[in-house]
């Protein structure tokens, strides 16, 4: 089993706790396009936050864009491995892209939003990234998002 705990403070003390258990997936290749699948098919508008919101509306734009941070930060948390690494690049619109790598695999789950375009990502600039937000905390998204790939009955979801 694996647990993932984000921490809500008030100054330095600790004041709540999400914590999500649940048994990560073995980490292989088949396991790895399973789960980027079903990352992609749980992307929605609703997951997006504060610039992306404009982008909600805009039929010219992939329904990729906007969820790179939180579907890379999902798969990473969801594969049982310390194999995984956070990178990130600037892409051509001058923003910033996130994927995760092991060795020369490339794991994106949002590669479409170039791709569809006609575009490159930008792993060519890519470099690791820690996670954004105080001490590394998993993000609020990036836990609903596990909820959601891995449904109701087989994650415990708790605040404490």
């Amino acid at each position: 089993m694996k647990t993932i705990e984000r921490h809500r403070y008030k100054g330095n003390k600790i004041v709540g706790t999400r914590r999500l258990i649940f048994e990560p997936y073995r980490f292989n290749e088949l396991n790895m396009s399973l789960v980027m699948g079903l990352i992609q098919k749980n992307l929605t508008p609703d997951l997006l936050k504060h610039k992306k919101l404009m982008y909600r509306g805009d039929p010219t734009n992939s329904k990729y864009y906007g969820h790179c941070y939180h579907s890379s930060q999902a798969l990473y948390y969801l594969m049982d491995t310390n194999e995984l690494v956070s990178m990130s690049g600037e892409d051509y619109r001058e923003e910033k892209h996130w994927w995760l790598q092991c060795g020369d695999n490339i794991y994106d789950c949002t590669a479409e939003q170039y791709l569809e375009k006609g575009k490159i990502p930008p792993y060519h600039n890519g470099k690791k990234t820690k996670w954004y937000g105080w001490k590394q905390r998993p993000q609020q998204i990036s836990l609903d998002l596990i909820v959601r790939v891995l449904g109701i009955d087989n994650v415990q979801d708790t605040a404490l």
